[in-house]
């Protein structure tokens, strides 16, 4: 029975996932939510008390999906370079689903920042996570905390940016280019060339 709910509670979960990344938070109710999980709309509240513990269990699945991620990353290889690189080929394999609908994090961290602020603080660990990642990696190498941390947030804040915009004007292009100029932040990062991130 343990088992049954658990799998219970995990498709509730990503149900309100794909909704509220369809339709925003506000935008989906909690019917909708049992209907694409297949739940009794009265048996929803067994799992989840509110739409913001639902919000919270959303956010939960974007930091253990984050953390895999970084897991993977570890164990792909040894190489720092080859690490960040092998980040950035797994971010770019969903540029596709992020140029139609937006990036499901930052519109979570957006949307549930009134309603279920601690949702929304757990979601944006899921940034912190990746760029502590970048900035370990960016160390390793031997490049000062503080460069190393700049270098970080430039690749996710072009990679969000490149998501924002290609998303507001439906061009995969415009995402196409973020990547490019990730490449070339890793390239500079890497290539032994001191200095803050490229512009």
């Amino acid at each position: 029975m343990a088992k049954k709910g658990d799998a219970r509670r995990e498709s509730i979960v990503a149900a309100a996932a794909d909704l509220f990344w369809r339709h925003g938070y506000g935008g989906t109710s909690l019917g909708e939510i049992a209907r694409a999980a297949n739940v009794p709309p009265g048996n929803m509240f067994y799992y989840f008390r509110s739409k913001a513990d639902l919000a919270q269990g959303v956010a939960d699945v974007f930091v253990s999906e984050t953390e895999a991620l970084i897991t993977e990353t570890s164990r792909c290889c040894e190489d720092p370079a080859e690490r960040c690189r092998f980040l950035v080929r797994r971010l770019q394999q969903s540029s596709r689903s992020r140029m139609e609908r937006g990036c499901p994090i930052s519109l979570a961290v957006r949307d549930f920042r009134t309603v279920a602020p601690a949702a929304s603080a757990r979601a944006a660990e899921s940034f912190s996570l990746l760029i502590g990642f970048l900035a370990g990696e960016f160390g390793r190498i031997g490049q000062r905390p503080s460069q190393a941390m700049a270098r970080g947030r430039a690749v996710i804040a072009e990679w969000q940016g490149g998501i924002a915009l290609a998303h507001a004007a439906s061009d995969m292009t415009i995402l196409a280019e973020s990547f490019r100029r990730i490449d070339r932040i890793l390239q500079h990062a890497f290539g032994g060339v001191s200095g803050e991130p490229e512009g």
